[in-house]
């Protein structure tokens, strides 16, 4: 016997490096001070910054990876991977530095692994951070034949005098939500139910009332905020933001309301995307449940004074987001969210 026998493939593990070292070093930035295959990443801040914060995140795509699975399309699941975690330190003020990934599957196939790598890349080049290196694990008996499991962790700064906290929010402050690009990665139990158990649909399946296929729905990317904010940090317009991810506008909201405020949402000011509505009618969702498993097209919420709307709208429109919309306000409470 030996450990190929076994279910681990050396090879396949010394390919799937070989093919994603250059994927990776295409991400370099100056701050890049270590080679992919290194035990450790290595980063410099450098002299640009003052008095930096770091401020770090993790996490994962959940269940979306069985619509991967399902359509053997996997360059997508990088790329949500990578803009949940921007989005996740974005919303305190912090611009990513590098970021870090593990895969795990039961058997490595390295060109599903060279797919996944192409979009973590491709994230990371769009939001101007370094692919700084990861780990792949191959664990047989672990995970089911074609499927795999993936992480990501990020690392990002911003000035302190910069941190965006939410410690300023107050009664009157205004609410601006961005639009989603649908369901972001939250949800998709939910959306598997409905659509596999309920409906009894296939990913290849068009829907008439999308305009596409179940899988095409499904696995639109996760969007990235950094682009449209970035002009806005550190210009002190923006009091709080909320990433929208599990548990939708109900819980994320809250998480940055200081005490003795609550928000008022208006669920008339923006209209429901069509995936949002099918799935709702298609599943007979209660509309509260709705509200807390998915975004219902809102992907991040802005929290600015009623004075500096027009002028945050306004850096927001020259940075590409021409869909802001006032969508609620603050008002005193108990920090919970109320739908009018």
């Amino acid at each position: 016997m030996d450990y190929k026998s076994s279910g681990v493939d050396i090879d396949a593990g010394n390919e799937t490096v070989r093919r994603i070292k250059g994927l990776a070093r295409a991400t370099f930035t100056p701050g890049v001070l270590s080679e992919i295959g290194s035990f450790g990443g290595l980063f410099s801040l450098g002299s640009a910054w003052r008095d930096p914060v770091l401020v770090s995140s993790a996490d994962g795509v959940g269940t979306k990876l069985k619509i991967a699975f399902m359509t053997g399309r996997h360059d997508t699941i990088g790329v949500d991977l990578v803009n949940h975690c921007v989005n996740d330190i974005l919303v305190q003020g912090a611009v990513p530095l590098f970021f870090l990934d593990y895969l795990a599957t039961g058997r490595l196939s390295p060109d599903v692994a060279e797919q996944i790598v192409k979009g973590l890349a491709r994230g990371c080049q769009d939001n101007g951070c370094a692919l700084l290196g990861g780990e792949t694990a191959e664990m047989p008996g672990f995970y089911a034949e074609g499927e795999y499991d993936v992480a990501g962790f990020i690392v990002g700064a911003v000035e302190r005098e910069h941190l965006i906290t939410g410690r300023a929010i107050s009664a009157g402050d205004v609410l601006l939500g961005l639009p989603s690009s649908g369901l972001h990665t939250n949800g998709y139990s939910l959306a598997r139910h409905i659509v596999f158990d309920g409906l009894k649909l296939s990913v290849d399946s068009h829907v008439p009332d999308l305009g596409e296929t179940v899988g095409e729905a499904l696995l639109r990317p996760h969007r990235a905020y950094l682009p449209v904010i970035k002009p806005l940090l550190g210009t002190g317009l923006v009091k709080g933001m909320a990433h929208i991810t599990g548990g939708g506008i109900t819980d994320n909201l809250p998480r940055v309301l200081p005490e003795g405020t609550a928000a008022r949402v208006d669920r008339r000011s923006w209209r429901t995307p069509p995936l949002f509505r099918w799935l709702g009618e298609s599943g007979s969702v209660p509309e509260m449940d709705l509200r807390r498993s998915l975004n219902m097209g809102i992907g991040l919420i802005l929290v600015v004074a009623a004075t500096d709307v027009t002028a945050v709208q306004t850096a927001l429109l020259n940075a590409g987001e021409a869909n802001s919309m006032v969508i609620g306000a603050i008002e005193a409470g108990a920090g919970e969210v109320r739908y009018v």
